[in-house]
């Protein structure tokens, strides 16, 4: 890329990151933003006008200089000759690449053109649910001209691409006192001769319609309260969203394995507890960046708040299986011979009337923003509601964008997931040592990973080090607690929409002999790792059982399961006792695609919580060395005579989890670097 004599770029990207920073302005890598100027072509030396556009798939609020597209000008608008008509639309992306300039950055969007015949130095199109409810509102032509005189201009709906920009230019053109557009069923555009302008006429333009809204909304847009929809209890509720979630996680992945999020907000318990949202939740999202990431409506359980979680299922069942056929038939209704493969039938909306929203996508963020973009959808239907009525863009519409070849194609674009993409992972004991090794490698092989441990602290902060809350959740959990069990669990299922892989990994150890060995030292061994493993399992094996999907299970046990060793009665009886726990549950949840297998881990020093805390000192005067030496001490009574550190022990885990060992259960994997006594028999 050139090296611009001006400062548009940055000006350009500055206002991006300020519009797309507050969610009232446009949703998640919603809309784009440009800026034409002048640079040096460095193959004449000469000046030359560009276009600096945010590229496709990016995200406003997050954008930076590599995010931006820049094309020639005159080129650009000189694919106005070769303009076929709104038929042909979807070549003239291609033909944008012939007017690129220099490395050309970042794709062209299909939005390019809006921004380069449009004659204004910046150009902003934005989501914003104000700008949306006026224009999926039936008479939404009308309140336009009503709200903003001629300072704004209504455009019909058209599907973006070249015919839509050029339809822009025009009004720009016929409207010299124009500030920007509203475009029917879609969003707005807005210009200026300055970046500043372009920012305060997308602005002035949001903050117009929303105050019009405000002030003219009549007081219930969604009808009345609904007898018996009214939101349950906070607690009560999210107990029924975490009971439904392994339900609902398996009927939404039928197709292909999803993440999901849930989310209680105040929006989305609204509307489910008022008289229209069975109408309006049919009626589908408007917006294309709302429906591409919800699909055209969401799967409504048609049942009270109070209804019992037996008949809440039942009914999800029913529901999910009509679903699927009319989603199927949308697709028949609409594609052609050259339509994209259907996607996939299931939902990525589930509303549950008195409890909340289920997203789903292919992993954690995709879910979490599809159930913000259908809260942005709740709020245009408010808008919409209050003062007129909501009437978004018609079904054949909805599906020429959903199957569109272009989206297709940026689709093809992204990068393969990874090995362990949409499993979710919980790894107890994890805050440290061999458990956060074990989940930082779960996490960059493209697992969600939560992580529990005593300490929510900790845990939380070991979580943030891992990665964001789309990656890594911290929760607490003292695992010889059943009741602190269930509550950790279901956390994950609130936070990730279920559980695929569970690492029974938290431990502790006290290294004394038989007569020195108290009750109470045998009761906090077996109490934290028989008992704690044990109820683990049980707990997070009725989710496994109830999503359908199999999963896993791995217990780090240890080479002192099967090896006898001095001063150690406590610790390797309950490690023998998670053992054969490992060889059980192999046997007994098999018939439902379960595995569980187990690591025998040895000698981990470097980085173990368990040799810090007093038991390496314990071990090494055992054997007579100092503890600094105890790692190589380890190492050198191996075959191998190598030292076992934490991140040998996540590779087992993570290697025992992928489809390579998908017909291994009942496995013990030595991590100890050869120890003769500890071969199994």
């Amino acid at each position: 890329m050139t090296t611009t004599s001006t400062t548009t770029p940055a000006d350009l990207i500055a206002r991006s990151n300020r519009l797309g920073a507050d969610p009232v302005n446009t949703n998640y890598a919603g809309g784009n933003t440009s800026a034409k100027g002048t640079a040096t072509d460095p193959a004449t030396g000469e000046p030359v006008e560009l276009l600096w556009v945010k590229g496709s798939g990016g995200d406003l609020g997050t954008l930076t200089e590599s995010g931006l597209a820049v094309l020639r000008l005159d080129r650009l608008r000189g694919l106005a000759t070769v303009y076929r008509g709104v038929e042909h639309e979807d070549e003239m992306v291609a033909a944008f690449d012939y007017a690129l300039h220099g490395k050309g950055g970042a794709a062209p969007s299909i939005d390019t053109a809006m921004h380069g015949l449009v004659d204004a130095a910046h150009v902003d199109h934005l989501h914003p649910d104000a700008g949306i409810a006026i224009a999926t509102a039936a008479d939404g032509e009308r309140l336009t001209a009503e709200i903003f005189g001629g300072a704004v201009v209504w455009v019909p709906w058209r599907r973006p691409g070249w015919q839509l920009g050029a339809d822009i230019a025009a009004v720009k053109a016929a409207h010299p006192e124009a500030r920007g557009t509203i475009l029917g069923g879609h969003g707005i555009t807005a210009w200026g001769d300055t970046s500043d302008e372009a920012e305060r006429n997308s602005l002035w333009i949001i903050e117009t319609a929303q105050a019009h809204l405000d002030r003219h909304s009549r007081p219930e847009p969604f009808g009345p309260e609904l007898d018996g929809y009214t939101a349950l209890p906070q607690a009560e509720r999210r107990a029924k969203a975490a009971a439904l979630a392994p339900v609902l996680r398996g009927l939404v992945s039928t197709d292909k394995p999803q993440v999901g999020s849930f989310t209680d907000s105040a929006e989305v318990l609204d509307f489910l507890s008022s008289a229209e949202h069975p109408r309006l939740a049919a009626l589908g999202t408007s917006c294309p960046d709302h429906f591409l990431r919800t699909k055209v409506t969401p799967l409504l359980l048609d049942l009270p708040a109070d209804a019992g979680i037996d008949e809440s299922i039942a009914r999800l069942r029913e529901l999910h299986e009509q679903y699927r056929l009319d989603y199927q038939a949308y697709y028949d209704r609409h594609a052609t011979a050259d339509s994209p493969a259907i996607r996939g039938a299931d939902p990525l909306i589930v509303l549950v009337p008195g409890v909340g929203m289920f997203s789903y996508g292919k992993d954690a963020q995709t879910a979490r923003v599809a159930g913000e973009f259908y809260v942005n959808a709740i709020n245009v239907m408010r808008g919409a509601e209050g003062v007129s009525s909501y009437a978004p863009i018609d079904e054949a519409e909805k599906f020429r964008i959903e199957y569109w070849a272009l989206e297709e194609a940026k689709l093809q674009r992204m990068p393969a997931p990874k090995p362990l993409a949409t499993r979710v992972a919980l790894v107890t004991g994890a805050a440290s040592g061999i458990g956060k090794a074990i989940a930082t490698r779960l996490a960059a092989e493209g697992a969600c990973v939560v992580i529990a441990d005593l300490d929510l602290a900790t845990a939380q902060a070991a979580a943030a080090e891992i990665g964001g809350p789309d990656v890594a959740r911290g929760v607490a959990a003292d695992v010889s607690d059943e009741a602190a069990v269930k509550a950790s669990i279901d956390e994950v299922l609130l936070a990730f929409g279920g559980l695929d892989l569970v690492v029974n990994n938290a431990g502790l150890s006290l290294s004394k002999s038989l007569f020195e060995t108290t009750e109470a030292d045998w009761d906090l061994q077996h109490d934290v790792m028989a008992k704690g493993s044990f109820l683990v399992a049980k707990n997070a094996a009725r989710v496994l059982v109830d999503q359908g999907l199999g999963g896993d299970i791995v217990y780090i046990s240890s080479k002192n399961s099967v090896f006898a060793g001095p001063n150690n009665i406590a610790y390797s009886a309950t490690k023998a006792d998670q053992a054969h726990q490992v060889r059980l549950l192999a046997a007994e949840l098999g018939e439902h695609g379960i595995r569980v297998n187990g690591i025998n881990p040895d000698g981990v020093v470097r980085g173990s919580g368990i040799f810090a805390s007093g038991w390496g000192a314990n071990r090494a005067a055992t054997y007579g060395v100092d503890e600094k030496d105890l790692g190589a001490f380890y190492a050198q009574r191996t075959i191998l005579k190598r030292e076992v550190v934490p991140e040998n022990v996540a590779a087992a885990v993570y290697a025992i989890c992928t489809s390579d060992f998908s017909h291994t259960t009942g496995l013990h994997v030595p991590v100890d670097a050869g120890v003769a006594a500890a071969f199994l028999r």
